[in-house]
Order: structure tokens, then sequence, then C-alpha cells
């Protein structure tokens, strides 16, 4: 659980969340064993919302939460994990969806994601303050399985574990399955005549904002880097002019519920960063 004054409290809080979670979930899916668990486990096909309302929700009770509700929600989580296997795509071979080196990448893709993501976005941090919040990341690893000890605390040690990890990683079929469903998820109804805005707007955008050599391993074209830059910038300032305490009902609402438990003080705002 994060406190108003940390890092963590106010980043989680931004608008550029939206694209940051969403290049997670790219950056994941080069890991061979991490897609092939996501697409034999998860019924993400037929139910493209769910796995993304899953992981929002993850993300806004660990940090936003109370304690008992962060508990509860780590041991649900871990739970799932621990009944779940995947098989190995090139060897054949079973393994659990619970390693520990799994679990090491899903965090460290997914932590990686949000603070570069939302600072290419416009949101300033000193140097010291990135390493601040990758070190309380450490803490929400521990929900997961993990010892604190087991994942990067600064930004030089991510930037070490993802050279140590790039040899491994790869595009697969089921990496391209991920793909194909992050730029148009096969939703129903209504939601369907906005597919094409989504695409462009979100799916295609979080793609181009991924580091330069996930892009090349993925193969596909992305958005020129001014270009998404921009794009990422300008979205991001959009919705800012929405007010926090409408902007944060979606998707979770757990930074409104968290301003109601506190009080006025943890309405999140960057001047409460030391």
């Amino acid at each position: 659980m994060a406190t108003p004054n940390s890092v963590t409290w106010q980043l989680h809080a931004d608008p550029a969340m939206w694209v940051a979670g969403i290049a997670s979930l790219y950056l994941q899916a080069l890991h061979p064993r991490a897609a092939a668990g996501v697409v034999q486990n998860s019924n993400f096909q037929r139910d493209p919302l769910g796995r993304l309302s899953r992981t929002a929700t993850f993300v806004g009770v660990s940090t936003y939460g109370t304690a008992e509700e962060v508990e509860a929600a780590a041991s649900k989580v871990r739970a799932v994990h621990r009944s779940l296997r995947g098989t190995d795509p090139e060897s054949g071979a079973s393994f659990r969806i619970d390693d520990p080196e799994l679990l090491r990448w899903v965090h460290c893709a997914e932590v990686h994601s949000f603070l570069t993501v939302v600072r290419r976005a416009g949101y300033r941090l000193t140097d010291a303050q990135a390493d601040r919040y990758l070190d309380e990341q450490r803490q929400p690893a521990t929900l997961v399985g993990l010892h604190a000890d087991e994942v990067p605390g600064s930004v030089a040690e991510m930037a070490a574990y993802l050279r140590e990890a790039r040899p491994g990683l790869r595009g697969s079929a089921d990496a391209d399955v991920v793909y194909r469903f992050l730029h148009r998820p096969p939703v129903r109804g209504a939601l369907r005549w906005g597919l094409g805005v989504y695409e462009r707007v979100l799916g295609h955008l979080a793609y181009s904002v991924l580091p330069d050599w996930a892009i090349g391993v993925y193969g596909h074209r992305p958005y020129p880097p001014a270009v998404a830059t921009a794009m990422l910038r300008t979205l991001r300032g959009a919705a800012l002019l929405v007010p926090g305490l409408v902007r944060w009902r979606v998707p979770t609402g757990h930074v409104n519920r968290a301003v109601r438990r506190i009080g006025w003080s943890a309405y999140p705002r960057r001047a409460l960063l030391p």
C-alpha cells in the first residue's frame, strides 16, 4: 500500500497510465512463456475487457487500497497463479505461472513501462524520484510472491536487468496474438464503432512508445518517435482538463475511495512529492 507522499501514489493517478498499462502488456508478451501463459490460460479473446480491467484493478488496489484490501487482492492473485500451468511453445515443457523468473519479468516489464511512458508523456520526475519509484515497487512485487531484493530498485538496476533479459525475448506466435488483441480487441455491441479510434489513439500509440529494441523484436512499424511523443503528450494534456475526481472514476475508482477515506490530503498532486 502506497502513501500520498510516495511517487507511486502520484504517478499511478496520472492519465498517461492508460497508455503505459497497454504498453506494459506488449512488453510482457515478448517473453515466450509470459505470452504462452496468457494465451493458454486466459479467456481474453472472449472477455476482451476483463484482462485489462483485472490488471488495472490490482494496480489500483495495491496502490490506493487499505491494508486488508491489498492482502485480499494479493492472496487471490497468488492463489490463481499457483493453480495455473503453461506449456513452453519451444520445448513443450510444462511450467508454473508463478515461476519466480516469470513473475520477475512481468513485474519489471510493468513498472518499467509505467515509469518510462508516464515520464515521456510529460510527468516531471527527478532521477532520484524515478529511483525512488522503482524502490517503492519492490513492495508490490512481494504481493505476487517475489522477494523485494529479487527485483530492481533503481533505474540503473532496471536497465541492467533488461539487458540481461533481452537475449531470451522474441517475437512468437503468442506474442502476435497479444499484439493483434491489443490493437483491436474483439469487443461487441456499440463498442465496435470506436475500434478504429482506439486502435490509432491507444492501441498503436502504446506499441509505438515501447523501447526501440522491443519494437525491433516485434518488427511492426511504429509511429515515428516524435509523432508518438506528441500524441502521448496531447492525449495526456486533454485528459488533465477533466477534473481528477471525475477522471479517476474509471477504470477502478480506487483513487476516489482513498480520498474519501483519508481526506483531501490524499488527493494526488505532484506538489506532495519531496
